[in-house]
């Protein structure tokens, strides 16, 4: 956090970041603990890495495990309060030849392959091209991935293409983790 002495910055501006800070660091703490204590349905996260030879030895492109975070929507949160503006997601596979119609399905599967060479388990959901959400650029330009600030107010805004289509913070997770703790029958 910028001191408040530091120059060029207000004791305002100091005060004001810590009200988004602090409910921003709540909230998500308040999340991952309600997912923990209902035991609900976490994921994988991961970092991708491409395919490179090192001293003249191929190595295969895998997924590097990093812990394990609960989705929300276009948000990621960990069990310490982290949270992440949601990457690109797979499940797990080990490559096999197949006739491929389309890029992007052939490398969703080379994805898939990456995460299963990584030792992630077949069919697992792995997380991977997530960014976590900095404080400190949420301050200075009001946004950080998902995350909004309007006024002294978080909000997320869970669709790119609606830039307006914004969620006051609190709301969005709460709801979230309601649908992830107690899924509807049938899910």
């Amino acid at each position: 956090m910028t001191d408040a002495s530091a120059p060029g910055r207000s004791p305002s501006h100091s005060s004001g970041a810590l009200q988004v800070l602090r409910p921003l660091a709540d909230a998500a703490s308040a999340a991952a603990a309600e997912l923990a204590r209902h035991g609900a349905r976490d994921e994988a996260l991961a970092e991708y890495v491409p395919e490179r030879r090192t001293l003249g030895i191929s190595r295969a492109a895998r997924m590097t495990p990093l812990g394990r975070v609960w989705r929300l929507g276009v948000l990621l949160v960990g069990a310490d309060g982290r949270l992440f503006a949601t990457g690109r997601v797979v499940r797990a596979e080990r490559p096999v030849r197949r006739s491929t119609p389309a890029a992007a399905i052939a490398e969703q599967r080379a994805f898939a392959a990456a995460a299963a060479k990584g030792g992630f388990a077949e069919g697992e959901t792995v997380n991977f091209g997530a960014v976590p959400i900095d404080p400190v650029e949420l301050v200075r330009s009001g946004a950080s991935g998902a995350l909004v600030v309007v006024g002294d107010e978080l909000f997320v805004r869970w669709s790119p293409a609606q830039p307006g289509a914004l969620t006051p913070l609190d709301r969005y997770l709460a709801d979230r983790v309601e649908l992830l703790a107690n899924p509807p029958s049938g899910s």
